[in-house]
Formats: C-alpha cells, structure tokens, sequence
C-alpha cells in the first residue's frame, strides 16, 4: 500500500454547493479554498476488484456470492468502520427467492452530517447480451467489481489519513443485477425487478430516520475508455451534487472523463434512495447518451481484462477530493 501523501491545492475557485432535497437542488455559487486530500492508490482498488472477481461470480444464493460478502465485511471492519448486515429475501422476475445482504460500514457513526457512497456487489447471473454461454453468470469486474472496488480504497485511505469533517456511510447493495432480460416473458413495470437491495433499504434504513446530506453512487468506473455523462436521474434530483462533482473532476484534469453534457436516465440504485428515501443521490456510471452501455455491458467480456487502474484513479481521486471539501 502506498503512504498516505497529501495533495495541498491552495486554488480558489467557483463551486457550486448542494443542498438536501427531492427536487432539484438549486445551484448556489461559493467561493472557497480546497482543502488537503490523501492520496488514492489505484493498484490498491485493482487488487480488491480482482480479489472480488477471484471468489467467482457474486450471483445470490451460491457460495461464492455468500464468501464474498463475509470478505467485503471483514476488510470493513478491520479497518475500524461500524459494520452490519442487513438480510432481506427477494422475489426475482422468473418467480425465484434471493437470500440477499445489503452491506453497511459507517465511518464516524456518531457524525450527523452524513454522505453515502454506495455501489452494487452482485453480479448477473446469466449473460443475456452475450452470443454464447448465455445462461452462465458473468464475472461482473466492472459491472459491480470496479465502483466496490473504489469504495474499499476509500475506505482504507480515510480509515488510515482521518481528518475528515463528516460521517460516511458505504452501502454495497445487493440484488441490483437480477432484472428482467428483455426477451423475458411477462408483462408490468419491468424497472421492479432490478435494484432489489436498494429498493428494500430506501423502505427500511438501517437505522430507523435515517438521512444524508447527499449520496454517490458508483456503477461500472472501471474500464478503459470510460465516460461518464451527467445521468438524467442524477440530474433530476440532484443537479447541484452533479455540477459539484463534474466540476472538481474538471478542476482534477480529468475534463475528458467528466463530460459536460446529459445522458439518458439510468434504472439503477439511486432512483429508490432519492424517490423513496427522500435522499438525494447522483450516479457516476459509464453510459453515452450516443451509443449506450459499454460492449462489455453483461457479457463475458466483462472481467479484467477491461479494467484499467487510470479510469479507478480518476473516479477514486475525484469521489475523494468531494468528501474532504465538506
């Protein structure tokens, strides 16, 4: 692991602040100076993303997804986080019971000003894009691996360099990649089926009110030539959140990730945080308005041979710098 060596920015400049609310949060213009922020170690987030990838495929209710978890809490906790477990069971669109665990590590419980960063560790169990072995669960390196992956380093490096001014609540969710397949039979809001976690933890927090200042989500930041659009949920309900973190990805020199401009809305794990928690949260997801979700997108691509430690260190770096400005 690297040490934690600290980048000291002495630049003011113009930020737009956020402010807690469903609707969208009104820009308001500060002037401030940066403060210090420990480094991100990339190689670090690449070995926990191929450590995830090495158990097999997270798919619920198999061993591997079930070893997974008790690794993922483990790490958490040895670097001193408030860990729990919160178990949920699941009805999927093929009729089948998912035995699910939405992870939790608090750091600074006892904070009450408070931002999520959440990702997704489950993986989809069949390869529904792919021209071959369709019905076999993918490694899910990117999708799922990599924004889990991030969070972990986060998680080590505040754990180890302190000196942060709010509580943080790292939720890995879990059930999120189990939806419908679109040649799937049955008719409804297919949207239902995906995001079974997420959806059951914006009903019943972990602990009864809870709340936050804002929340992250993280969703396939890990491969090569990512690009990461202003996705229009995130827009929707947290316009603020997303000009702030674009902008600081911008002040990082990573304009070419960060791209200032609106991609389609996304069903993912923030639309129950922000409709149903009432809690403001945007997505950072590699997804273009012009062509989609990356080739790799649920096939047997995804794994790590697609993952590239220059896009972690931009999506880590920037997530980072975010949390250490409150």
């Amino acid at each position: 692991m690297k040490s934690n060596v600290w980048w000291i920015v002495a630049l003011a400049a113009v930020l737009f602040s956020c402010g807690k609310t469903t609707e969208n949060v009104e820009d308001e213009r500060v002037t401030q100076d940066f403060k210090p922020v420990p480094a991100f170690n990339a190689d670090s987030a690449y070995a926990f993303i191929q450590k995830q990838v090495d158990f097999g495929p997270r798919v619920p209710n198999t061993p591997e997804h079930k070893a997974t978890g008790q690794w993922l809490m483990d790490k958490f906790a040895g670097w001193g986080l408030e860990v729990q477990g919160q178990e949920l069971r699941a009805t999927t669109y093929d009729g089948r019971t998912l035995e699910l665990t939405n992870i939790i590590a608090s750091y600074k419980p006892e904070q009450k000003k408070r931002i999520i960063l959440a990702a997704h560790w489950d993986t989809r169990r069949i390869a529904d894009k792919d021209s071959q072995r369709i019905d076999e669960p993918i490694d899910g390196a990117n999708d799922g691996g990599s924004g889990v992956g991030v969070l972990l380093e986060i998680a080590r490096v505040i754990s180890e360099a302190g000196a942060l001014n709010v509580g943080i609540d790292f939720i890995l969710f879990d059930g999120e990649d189990d939806g419908k397949p679109n040649h799937a039979q049955g008719t409804g809001d297919d949207s239902m089926w995906w995001c079974l976690g997420s959806q059951h933890w914006s009903k019943s927090p972990h602990e009864p009110g809870y709340s936050a200042y804002y929340g992250i989500l993280l969703d396939m930041v890990g491969a090569k030539g990512a690009r990461f659009y202003k996705e229009g949920v995130s827009v929707q309900y947290a316009s603020g959140i997303v000009n702030k973190v674009w902008g600081y990805g911008h002040h990082l020199g990573y304009s070419d990730f960060f791209q200032m401009r609106e991609s389609h809305p996304i069903t993912d794990d923030h639309i129950p945080v922000n409709e149903v928690a009432n809690i403001p949260m945007i997505n950072i997801i590699d997804y273009s308005p012009d062509y989609g979700f990356g080739h790799y997108h649920h096939t047997h691509s995804d794994n790590m041979e697609i993952i590239d430690r220059h896009t972690l260190k931009v999506v880590g770096e920037t997530v980072l710098f975010t949390i250490y400005q409150e």
